[in-house]
């Protein structure tokens, strides 16, 4: 083939899953525009450009030739309408053997096979990828690598330093014969390296043990400082997450933990440590300093970040492209420390790097010295968790147990339950626990949902769990007869989090058991019960989320906000929208003012990464859809503080998603061997 411009049957197959929403217009675009630049390329390489790209929209960094030619329908997660087409992926690719692919895209003038060189494409093995992220994984794999090697000495004391903050047992013979202390070993391994990896579930101890580890790190600097007779200001550090409600989460926890410390309830940390460690947290877009209508930030390698140590919270939400400029603008010897949740969804945008760098997190592979150093520094023995993790895995600890689901938590029995993909298990803990329940309804006209969304009523949950008639109780008693709010902030603040007392998360957008559908199902509902006056698009009570960065505004995407009625001039009800901060302000806006905005009733799980709500429920679709996975489930459960409901129209997709795991395409992972 020399020319898109030919028909055939495979190009009109493409614009058929064009039309039907499978493949982006981009996708085939991308195929077009290398026929105009090179017309001698083949049908065969042109097809592995648009798969390429398709599968860059799906979230993987590149095209896994091998598994692509093992599975194309499931590798390409082909929707189901498209298996009614004339020709599918296995007819594009018949004929083709890995091999014979592979050649010929070697022999391609628009493919390179090294880092080096100018064509679109990059043939790395069995991996197709685009130029653009070819390099963003090489470029964070050699900054992840470099930053590990990186060691710090420590002082002789150190591990007295870590069993005054870590662990109450003074005597290594104590801890003799006893499940390791991860918290502790977690602190130890950052404490030495420039990168330190630290996942765990909710409830596990992350928190607190970022803000222990950053106690010791202050003291240790401290000490350095005086003894070169300079001031001890300790390090500069920052703290960061991927999403505004992150980053607002992360704010409390730190402010909550710290509080402790100054009231001396903290054991083995000094009152005067917590006035140098921070509370502030910023979204990365704005730490790096993000450029309108730019991919590029203000701080990169020409221009660094002025800190010593960097947290970056919920890190399974930072995609590959992100990571790349964050590691980038990072000074050389500056400590990072990634928090997260291996088990939760990988990012929305493409990769997906805690997932490959915890690829072994859950069965620990440390080697000799690592072994022997963290026997050294806080007594406990690694001997059953040996094996041939590579260098990056040394600095990786998984925090194993859960302080907030224990053992009589139907949450967080059930999300185990989920994490390890027993489906036996997960029908078994519905009726056993009080603060879990699912409903199958056949319509989203049942009057179960309705009872769910208005009250939080369902049955078999136990206490008194919230919907959404709860947050517009409260924005009622606080109006007076104008209908009017207090200037005050308590007012707001308290609507705010009465809002956050429920929150319905959906699998999928579209639909009506999708936020489109069940945003306007709410709305009405809500109306219907003289809760809300929605015969305007801006009403008060309205919660709308921002879907893109406003950088004029200071809000973020995802940042998400209440609408309510202020005294105007005349004092009639002027309404704004007001928006909690990361820096614990709150932030008013008129409406008007606000484009890029959506009723936020319901969200995607996608969406709530980063948020907990006291009861969540997750509505999953009527059909099968790719997107139904067991991480998707794990991190809508996972979401829910004290109740959990289940809203499954067909509660067989609960087991598919259950046995589906999510996989992403990358070489990342192989690189940091």
């Amino acid at each position: 083939m020399t020319e898109l411009a030919a028909p055939s049957r495979l190009w009109d197959a493409l614009e058929h899953y064009v039309e039907q929403g499978w493949l982006r217009a981009l996708d085939l675009e991308l195929a077009r525009w290398l026929a105009q630049q090179k017309p001698e390329t083949e049908e065969a390489v042109l097809l592995a450009a648009v798969l390429t790209s398709h599968q860059l929209g799906r979230g993987h960094i590149c095209l896994d030739l091998e598994a692509l030619l093992a599975d194309p329908e499931s590798l390409l997660a082909l929707p189901p309408g498209g298996r009614r087409a004339e020709t599918l992926p296995r007819d594009w690719l018949a004929g083709l053997t890995l091999s014979g692919w592979r050649e010929r895209l070697a022999q391609a003038e628009v493919v390179d096979t090294e880092e080096a060189g100018c064509a679109p494409l990059v043939l790395d093995g069995h991996r197709l990828y685009l130029r653009r992220f070819y390099r963003f994984e090489s470029e964070v794999a050699r900054a992840l690598q470099s930053r590990q090697a990186l060691r710090f000495p420590l002082p002789d004391d150190v591990s007295q330093r870590l069993s005054a903050l870590f662990d109450p047992l003074k005597d290594d013979a104590e801890r003799a014969g006893r499940e390791p202390h991860w918290q502790s070993i977690a602190a130890a391994l950052a404490a030495r390296s420039a990168l330190a990896v630290i996942s765990g579930g909710p409830g596990t101890g992350k928190t607190t043990t970022v803000v222990r580890l950053l106690a010791l790190l202050q003291g240790l600097k401290q000490d350095e400082q005086r003894q070169a007779a300079e001031e001890p200001t300790g390090l500069r550090i920052r703290l960061a997450a991927p999403t505004g409600k992150a980053a607002a989460r992360l704010s409390e926890s730190l402010a909550a933990t710290l509080g402790e410390i100054k009231a001396g309830n903290v054991a083995g940390v000094e009152a005067g440590v917590a006035s140098v460690i921070p509370t502030e947290v910023s979204t990365l877009h704005r730490l790096l300093g993000a450029r309108p209508d730019s991919r590029f930030f203000r701080h990169n390698a020409d221009n660094p970040l002025h800190l010593d140590l960097l947290v970056v919270d919920e890190a399974s939400m930072v995609d590959l492209e992100m990571m790349a400029a964050l590691l980038s603008a990072l000074p050389p010897r500056a400590r990072l420390i990634l928090l997260g949740d291996k088990d939760q969804l990988a990012s929305v945008e493409a990769g997906a790097v805690l997932g490959d760098l915890c690829r072994f997190a859950g069965d620990a592979r440390y080697q000799a010295d690592t072994r022997g150093f963290v026997y050294r520094a806080t007594g406990y023995d690694l001997e059953s968790f040996q094996g041939p993790g590579g260098d990056i895995e040394q600095q990786i600890v998984m925090l194993r147990k859960s302080h907030r689901f224990g053992a009589d938590s139907g949450i967080g029995n059930l999300a185990r339950a989920v994490n390890g993909g027993a489906v036996s298990a997960v029908k078994a803990t519905w009726d056993r626990f009080g603060d879990i329940t699912a409903l199958s309804p056949a319509s989203v006209q049942e009057p179960a949902l309705k009872q769910l969304v208005l009250d939080g009523i369902a049955a078999g949950l136990e206490g008194q769990p919230k919907g959404y008639r709860h947050y517009l109780s409260v924005m009622a008693a606080g109006l007076n007869e104008q209908g009017c709010g207090p200037e005050e902030e308590a007012w707001a603040r308290s609507v705010l989090n009465a809002f956050g007392e429920f929150q319905l998360l959906c699998a999928v957008r579209e639909g009506e058991w999708g936020v489109s559908g069940l945003n306007d199902r709410v709305t009405s509902l809500l109306g219907q019960a003289g809760l809300i006056d929605a015969s305007q698009p801006w009403y008060a009570g309205r919660p709308v989320m921002m879907m893109r960065n406003d950088y004029g505004l200071g809000l973020m995407n995802g940042d998400i906000g209440i609408c309510l009625p202020f005294a105007g001039e005349s004092g009639e009800p002027v309404l704004r929208v007001v928006f909690p901060m990361p820096d614990g302000t709150l932030k008013r806006v008129l409406p008007s003012r606000l484009t890029e905005v959506e009723t936020v009733f319901a969200m995607t799980v996608h969406k709530s990464q980063g948020s907990e709500f006291a009861h969540t429920a997750m509505v999953l679709p009527a059909d099968p859809n790719p997107v139904l996975t067991r991480e998707l489930v794990y991190t809508g459960i996972t979401r829910a503080r004290r109740w959990f409901t289940l809203v499954a129209p067909r509660p067989a997709l609960l087991d598919n998603a259950i046995r589906q795991r999510t996989q992403r395409a990358s070489g990342l992972g192989e690189r940091l061997k």
